[in-house]
């Protein structure tokens, strides 16, 4: 992505411009792009990065689901006390902000895609972008339900057309339709014809192969949301997205590099390098006593203990990876001095540093530099989470083929935990010892579900997908995770199992809004359940 391609989509009249006394001619300029000249491709990465940064950084998921689901924890306090909203559900002066992100940025992401679909209409040579369109269209709106509920569906992207209050769908009914969707614009990819010429997945560029099978893995995630609510369809589109032919190797992963020098920065690393996050942001206790148990080889990789003293912890110079010392921060503790203080907690390791210059949680584990690249890699889908879901379906009796579930789960494994070099040399780990730790931790017949779970929940946290652990967490229940009830928390003392809606759809959509909440058991609350949430 270069600064010449925002240029492009300005001249587009496609992003919203400064108002100027020379509008009506600057949109009527015959030297300017219009629907038959503009080319549909330079939409596509716009549509990637805006998915990929509505869940990273401050856009929502290293301040909500992150720390939700105990991949993180933190002990927020002092500059960093925005973290608050994850590891204790506690409202910060600016949650109303942090919530209305995902759904922002995956409308804008489904908008532009929308876009692109409508420039392709009727477009032989572009009929690959155009089902493209539709497939990244479903990504982003099934996100959007999965965080939210019911949401605008059939009503929605028809600005221009005039619908400005859109009503909101019911989730089973958006679900259902966007199967359907997936399933014909996944089906009618041809690699005969003309690929797109301006793609931001870093290993695909336009390969119609690897976006056959991204569509259909994308299928086989959105069917697996309904094993509870949902068997008989689940297990159809399961079936249907094995037979069409999901990723078959870490070759066909799903992710977008940052463009830091041109403006298009990792939102999780820009967040993690400042002071506050140095210091307040750690594994939790829940993940690295999991890595620990089973020797798993990622913890030298993720994890280090920063140098003594606040300052150091304050400063991004790399601390100690040595396993034996690595600690996890158990959640909803803070530095405050009463019951709920870090120093309270069970097997406190003590405070490193001295005098003015120690710290109580200097000792616990916080994530290496790998994940401070603002270059660095933004997950959207992987290998290692399909072999994980087909595990499952083979484990629920779906035909999705001969390979076994312990098969699909020793792939898994170790696809994984190779998956780390996608951060840099550093997290690299060699395919002879992540198969050698696979075989070595094999799926077990009688606790596969827990197990498959489990290890999907640790992979995409430590890719940190967090949204994506989250969903998973929600549906399938593993790990099983203990909620913090810290004081004044805003979820009952649950772990949240949905975000509230943006506050601004109360008075802006109030009728359409006002129904979709009367549809929510319990109402618009962190707690309510989405329709799939059984």
């Amino acid at each position: 992505m270069k600064k010449k391609f925002i240029t492009i989509i300005l001249a587009a009249g496609l992003l919203p411009v400064a108002c100027t006394d020379d509008f009506d001619a600057l949109n009527t300029d015959p030297t300017k792009s219009s629907s038959t000249t503009f080319d549909a491709n330079l939409l596509l990465p716009s549509v990637q990065w805006k998915y990929v940064s509505s869940t990273a950084g401050y856009s929502g998921a290293i301040l909500f689901q992150s720390m939700w689901v105990q991949i993180l924890a933190s002990t927020t306090s002092g500059a960093a006390n925005y973290y608050s909203n994850a590891d204790k559900y506690v409202i910060s002066s600016n949650t109303n902000s942090y919530l209305a992100s995902t759904w922002n940025g995956d409308y804008s992401a489904a908008s532009f895609a929308y876009e692109m679909e409508q420039l392709t209409k009727d477009k032989p040579a572009l009929a690959n972008l155009g089902n493209i369109a539709i497939i990244m269209q479903v990504q982003s709106l099934a996100t959007i339900s999965d965080v939210y509920g019911d949401i605008p569906y059939s009503e929605a992207l028809q600005a221009k057309s005039g619908t400005t209050l859109p009503v909101y769908d019911a989730q089973e009914s958006i679900y259902k339709s966007l199967l359907a969707k997936l399933e014909t614009a996944t089906a009618a990819l041809d690699a005969s014809k003309p690929i797109p010429t301006n793609d931001a997945f870093a290993n695909y560029k336009g390969d119609i192969s690897k976006w056959k099978k991204y569509g259909y893995s994308l299928m086989l995630k959105m069917a697996m949301r309904l094993v509870k609510t949902d068997p008989a369809t689940a297990k159809t589109y399961a079936e249907k997205a094995a037979a069409g032919g999901t990723f078959a190797s870490m070759a066909d992963d799903a992710y977008v590099i940052g463009d830091d020098a041109n403006g298009y920065t990792n939102g999780n690393a820009s967040a993690l390098a400042t002071p506050a996050d140095l210091y307040q942001v750690r594994w939790s206790k829940t993940l690295i006593d999991f890595l620990k148990a089973k020797g798993d080889p990622r913890l030298s990789k993720i994890a280090e203990v920063p140098i003594a003293g606040l300052a150091g912890n304050q400063n991004a110079a790399a601390g100690s990876s040595d396993v034996a010392i690595q600690m996890g921060l158990p959640n909803g503790y803070d530095l405050n001095g009463g019951a709920t203080d870090i120093t309270k907690a069970a097997g406190f390791p003590g405070a490193n540093g001295t005098g003015g210059d120690a710290t109580p949680i200097g000792k616990y584990s916080r994530p290496t530099g790998i994940y401070r690249a603002r270059g660095g890699p933004l997950f959207v889908l992987t290998f290692a989470e399909t072999e994980l879901l087909l595990a499952e379906a083979a484990t629920r009796g779906f035909a999705v083929g001969t390979t076994t579930a312990a098969v699909h789960y020793k792939n898994a494994v170790s696809a994984g935990i190779q998956a780390l070099g996608r951060f840099g040399a550093a997290a690299e780990i060699t395919p002879a010892v992540a198969d050698a730790f696979a075989t070595a931790h094999p799926l077990v017949a009688g606790n596969a579900l827990e197990q498959i779970n489990t290890e999907y929940w640790a992979t995409t946290g430590i890719l940190f997908n967090f949204v994506e652990s989250w969903n998973n967490w929600k549906r399938s229940g593993f790990p099983n995770l203990t909620p913090v009830n810290y004081v004044g928390n805003f979820s009952g003392g649950m772990i949240p199992r949905r975000q509230l809606y943006p506050t601004g759809e109360a008075t802006l959509n109030g009728a359409n809004y006002n129904e979709a909440v009367g549809r929510l058991s319990g109402g618009d609350k962190w707690q309510s359940r989405v329709w799939w949430d059984k």
